[in-house]
């Protein structure tokens, strides 16, 4: 596989023919960890971002056990392989909930390159109402109308590998997992495209539940509106790359051992 750079601005993205640039990818997931703090989406030592580096999507990148998303280096990161089944009993094990997730993902949906798995506040209390739908009320919120999957059958920690399937089937070729009271999941080709529809989820979502907070009725859109709105978006894809590479050159000033 050849990784190409276009008008993506120096983002790797994976096309067909040659070896995955792994170091590409290593440098990208990174700091995509670093960025998540910048926004307050990381929670204690827990949760994981991976990517894959296998054109089958099985052998991929994913953060170790326990390590804070702040400190997460390129050289940190673990290479997996999600059809090895001795993964689990080696020294350096990954978090059994993310081996879980991200290991039944990526063994099951090659399409899913890049799969971040994290509990931000606004999406996950979204998560925690009777029904998580997102209702396009406005531009972000009519951005994911159509493409995303809802997760009601939560069954505590996911450690589980019945769990781990549940999750990945109901994914599916949506880009944004709701998982009921729980989090979210979102897949991308790219980490920065993974990065953009977490950014833009989260302030959906923080809208949503601001709107809720009013106790007015919300001024839905018709399904019309939503799609055609939902559609509008579609070219504007090298956004996420432009905003995803501001956030690397403000981490390049600030936190350069990302890169390490």
């Amino acid at each position: 596989m050849k990784v190409e750079t276009d008008d993506r601005m120096g983002c790797g993205v994976v096309g067909a023919g040659a070896p995955v640039d792994e170091e590409a990818l290593r440098i990208d997931l990174a700091a995509a960890f670093r960025i998540a703090v910048a926004f307050g989406w990381h929670e204690s030592v827990g949760n994981h971002f991976s990517v894959a580096v296998s054109p089958d999507g099985t052998r991929f990148l994913m953060n170790p056990k326990w390590g804070h998303f702040s400190e997460i280096r390129a050289s940190d990161l673990l290479l997996l392989d999600a059809n090895d089944t001795e993964t689990m009993r080696k020294p350096d094990a990954p978090d059994p909930s993310a081996w879980c997730i991200h290991g039944t993902v990526h063994r099951t949906n090659p399409a899913a390159r890049v799969l971040f798995h994290c509990h931000p506040p606004n999406a996950t209390a979204l998560a925690c109402l009777q029904d998580p739908s997102m209702k396009p009320i406005d531009l972000n919120t009519a951005r994911f109308f159509g493409k995303v999957a809802v997760d009601l059958g939560f069954g505590g920690m996911a450690d589980e590998m019945e769990e781990g399937r549940r999750i990945a089937e109901t994914l599916g070729d949506k880009p944004v997992l709701m998982m009921g009271n729980h989090g979210i999941s979102v897949a991308a080709p790219t980490v920065a495209e993974a990065f953009e529809h977490l950014y833009f989820f989260e302030r959906a979502a923080e809208t949503l539940l601001k709107a809720y907070g009013t106790g007015q009725p919300l001024a839905i859109m018709s399904d019309n509106l939503a799609a055609k709105t939902a559609a509008e978006w579609e070219p504007y894809v090298g956004m996420g790359y432009a905003h995803f590479e501001h956030w690397k050159r403000r981490l390049d000033r600030t936190e350069p051992d990302y890169r390490d």
